[in-house]
């Protein structure tokens, strides 16, 4: 268990240059809402609903985080501040971490039925800082999703989002970033709602210059081979 948890807690490490020390990491809200969500989970699965509200709303109380005892949640999930909403049927896959007032939310169904309503977050997604990921769709796999971002549909694998509502970068993830990318941001990270379009722009035109750059480099092996 000891050796799980500082497993945990360097993986925090790794995205998250503030802390000095793992004692440090034990201090965030998102640990410890975390660690409690991990016990209102048991009790949920137990038929214990009352019991995991409650260790639910002391948490909500003590961190301004709010997952619902219900969320399915993977190892490594870090949430840097607080002020996350996680909703009851979402699934949130290994080494995903979300930004400051995220939403996880749902849609209401028509037909009465519960079911599924929230988000799928698969492993290594970043929701950047005041992004709204709505409905049961699925956040591929190691996708960003930008700041102030709103999210309806589903996200290809390595892509990124930027913008209301959010719309592919047309740079996947693997073309320009490292091992990780803070609050999911691409290019100069410059997506106030102000700048978004001009940002989105910039990032296309850079993406079909690396392309056309790479179409002409072949045209001149043709012709040298010729």
């Amino acid at each position: 268990m000891l050796r799980a948890l500082r497993v945990y807690l360097d993986s925090i490490r790794a995205r998250d240059p503030a802390p000095r020390s793992r004692a440090e990491i034990l201090l965030y809200p998102g640990v410890w809402a975390l660690g409690y969500h991990r016990i209102a989970h048991a009790l949920y699965r137990r038929g214990w609903f009352f019991a995991a509200r409650l260790v639910n709303h002391w948490s909500r109380w003590l961190t301004a985080i709010d997952i619902h005892p219900g969320a399915t949640i993977g190892r490594n999930f870090f949430i840097d501040h607080g002020f996350t909403v996680i909703g009851e049927t979402a699934v949130i896959g290994d080494d995903v971490t979300i930004y400051q007032c995220v939403t996880l939310g749902g849609t209401s169904p028509d037909n009465g039925v519960a079911g599924k309503r929230h988000p799928t977050l698969l492993d290594g997604a970043i929701i950047g800082s005041g992004a709204q990921v709505l409905g049961p769709i699925t956040v591929g796999a190691r996708a960003r999703v930008g700041a102030n971002a709103v999210v309806t549909k589903d996200v290809p694998e390595g892509a990124t989002m930027v913008g209301i509502p959010a719309k592919s970068t047309l740079v996947e993830a693997e073309t320009y970033q490292k091992s990780f990318m803070p609050y999911g941001t691409p290019c100069s990270q410059m997506f106030d709602p102000a700048t978004q379009k001009i940002e989105i722009l910039r990032c296309e035109i850079e993406t079909m210059r690396k392309r056309l750059d790479a179409l002409v480099a072949e045209e001149e092996e043709r012709r040298n081979r010729a």
